[in-house]
């Protein structure tokens, strides 16, 4: 396992190691995440057993907005909703463009999409090819890192590399909503407020 700080070229590396098969630690605007690019199955399939979590979609950070519409349909109210909280901790249910292996979406016609404001992380999954796998870097059921040696701590030699970009300052996961039927689900409360997406949505 690598340990190296957030340079430019630390990042570069990484999306190169996520490309050829790795898994890598990396903060984010919330908390540390696990990920890999979304396309390579067997990398899919380390992060959910290393995560001991296998009954779950993986969520994933896109570079930007374009990335995001290559893989999910964004209907008007995505639209809006990106609009106004993209790049931010909204995690974004949507109906999939694209075909990844049953470790991504696990069956599910949907992918959780978001842009992260972070520019490790945003840096990253445009080195990594435009969309990376982000799931809290945590064992199932246990509390995510905050920092990249809470992440060593966890994972020990299970991942690849593990990026230090300080301490996050987020302390919660992104807000989750699904927008895939008429209504809106709020599936998970976070830092952006469930008030404040029904105002965009009624704007």
């Amino acid at each position: 396992m690598r340990f190296l700080e957030a340079t430019d070229e630390a990042i570069k590396a990484a999306g190169f190691l996520m490309k050829q098969g790795g898994v890598v630690v990396y903060p984010t605007e919330t908390v540390y995440g696990l990920g890999c690019v979304p396309s390579d199955t067997d990398a899919s399939q380390r992060v959910c057993e290393i995560k001991q979590r296998a009954d779950k979609p993986l969520p994933l950070i896109c570079a930007d907005i374009t990335a995001a519409r290559k893989i999910v349909e964004m209907d008007s109210a995505a639209e809006k909703l990106a609009a106004r909280f993209w790049p931010g901790p909204l995690t974004m249910v949507l109906p999939t463009r694209v075909k990844y292996s049953m470790w991504v979406n696990h069956g599910a016609s949907t992918l959780g999409v978001r842009v992260s404001p972070n520019p490790v992380a945003s840096m990253l999954a445009k080195e990594a090819g435009g969309v990376i796998v982000s799931t809290s870097a945590n064992i199932s059921g246990g509390e995510p890192a905050m920092s990249a040696s809470e992440a060593r701590a966890i994972f020990d030699n299970k991942v690849d590399l593990i990026i230090d970009g300080g301490r996050s300052q987020g302390g919660e996961s992104s807000t989750v909503v699904d927008l895939t039927s008429e209504e809106v689900w709020l599936l998970r409360k976070g830092p952006v407020k469930g008030e404040d997406i029904m105002t965009v949505l009624r704007g």
